[in-house]
């Protein structure tokens, strides 16, 4: 469905398809069944891919697919972190549990050998002088030999050394009388412990996945109003305040200052796109958090507060640009040199500025912030029905010229000078 409506262009601003994409892996994470994170990653991957491919030039698209592939990898590394950690505590445990069994084992051995030496007391002289290392603990060529006048009667015996003397005999073990082998029957599989805290771990892993999707779709909701709580760092009493395009986040930014501040703001007419509103054909109404509004929308809550709203055409930009204080533009997607992609027309709009000397300020949300670097920017500008620009019905035009309707315009960094966003 969500890769239809992309494919048919039914879903074209910024903020919608952000929302829509972010809603679709919530759903993907939720429903889709996984024994690992890598699993997870892979499925993201896929469904990324799809609708990426459904409509290119929607970077906040790729955006949020790549935001929650990298949140899916920060759980993933902090449930593995965790899991090293309790490895290495129980490793810890058991290596200090059996250092202390061995311990305990050697003690034991000294307490039986006890006995046995002090019933040799009496001869420790005769054993000290037979012993087979000289005073530096050296070992001897050849063992002593056995010369005491006690032992005549065992001369006859063959020479032992004293290792045989010192070492204390060991009993013989009795050889057990070989029994029948014993067939054993093998005991039923039963589901082990480690298969359930396994699955409990998937499923807590899950579980903060969701969460951090959740503070995502918070974060777009409220992206406007924190943006717009710069407002009164921008603008000035007095100003007039060109901008261009009927955005949300340009008009949410002005309703913030005109709360304290009287200024006038010049709207550019922007024909002919974004005089329509173009979510009226999929929502069927027009809410606060579209991205785009109709013009008389967008006009009357300024004019509600009090502020002077005045509309031009699009060829009236440069003569009036003398007299304007600053340029407040929205954007479509920012790109990885600090360029953007806008409103067909911007870059006329922010090149007029360039000339007078006017400071150009874009408001985003960080959503739209791209790692793509525009090396043929022009596949980066979509194209709408060339029947707004010229009427086939009653014109020879389309019989002798190709006439095109870009919706976008590239505008280059140097003509920006600064960014507002919400962090």
């Amino acid at each position: 469905m969500v890769y239809s409506l992309l494919k048919r262009r039914q879903i074209r601003q910024s903020h919608s398809c952000a929302v829509v994409t972010v809603y679709l892996l919530m759903r993907v994470v939720s429903t889709h069944r996984v024994s690992s994170p890598e699993q997870l990653i892979e499925r993201v991957q896929q469904v990324g891919r799809l609708i990426v491919a459904a409509q290119p030039r929607e970077m906040v698209v790729g955006n949020i697919v790549r935001r929650v592939l990298g949140l899916i990898r920060d759980e993933s590394e902090d449930s593995r972190f965790k899991e090293l950690t309790s490895q290495k505590g129980s490793q810890q445990q058991q290596q200090h549990k059996s250092l202390t069994q061995s311990s305990r084992g050697h003690a034991g051995t000294r307490s039986r050998h006890t006995p046995h030496s002090r019933r040799r007391g009496g001869n420790n002289q005769e054993i000290k002088g037979l012993s087979p290392f000289d005073a530096n603990g050296r070992y001897l060529s050849r063992p002593a030999l056995m010369t005491h006048p006690s032992f005549s009667g065992v001369m006859s015996t063959p020479v032992i050394s004293m290792f045989n003397l010192l070492s204390e005999p060991e009993p013989e073990e009795t050889a057990q009388p070989e029994s029948s082998p014993v067939v054993s029957e093998p005991e039923p599989e039963q589901p082990s412990e480690g298969d359930d805290a396994e699955a409990s771990d998937i499923k807590d892993f899950k579980a903060e996945v969701l969460d951090g999707i959740t503070e995502i779709v918070d974060e777009l909701h409220q992206v406007d109003d924190q943006i717009a709580a710069y407002a009164l760092e921008h603008i000035h009493s007095n100003e007039i305040i060109l901008t261009y395009e009927s955005s949300v986040s340009v008009q949410k930014f002005l309703l913030k200052a005109a709360a304290r501040r009287k200024f006038t703001v010049i709207h550019v007419e922007s024909y002919p796109n974004s005089h329509k509103d173009s979510h009226a054909a999929v929502t069927g109404t027009l809410t606060g958090d579209e991205e785009g509004l109709a013009t008389d929308s967008f006009q009357k809550p300024l004019i509600a507060l009090g502020i002077t709203v005045i509309l031009i055409p699009d060829s009236a930009v440069f003569a009036l640009m003398s007299r304007v204080n600053k340029v407040i533009l929205g954007t479509h997607s920012v790109l990885a040199n600090g360029g953007l992609v806008a409103a067909a027309g911007s870059r006329v709009v922010a090149s007029a500025a360039k000339v007078h000397k006017t400071p150009v300020v874009v408001v985003s949300g960080i959503y739209k912030l791209s790692p793509v670097y525009p090396f043929d920017y022009e596949a980066l500008i979509g194209y709408g029905d060339a029947s707004a620009v010229a009427d086939y019905m009653h014109s020879d035009v389309a019989e002798k010229v190709d006439v095109m309707n870009p919706l976008y315009d590239y505008v280059p960094p140097e003509l920006v000078d600064l960014y507002i966003t919400n962090v």
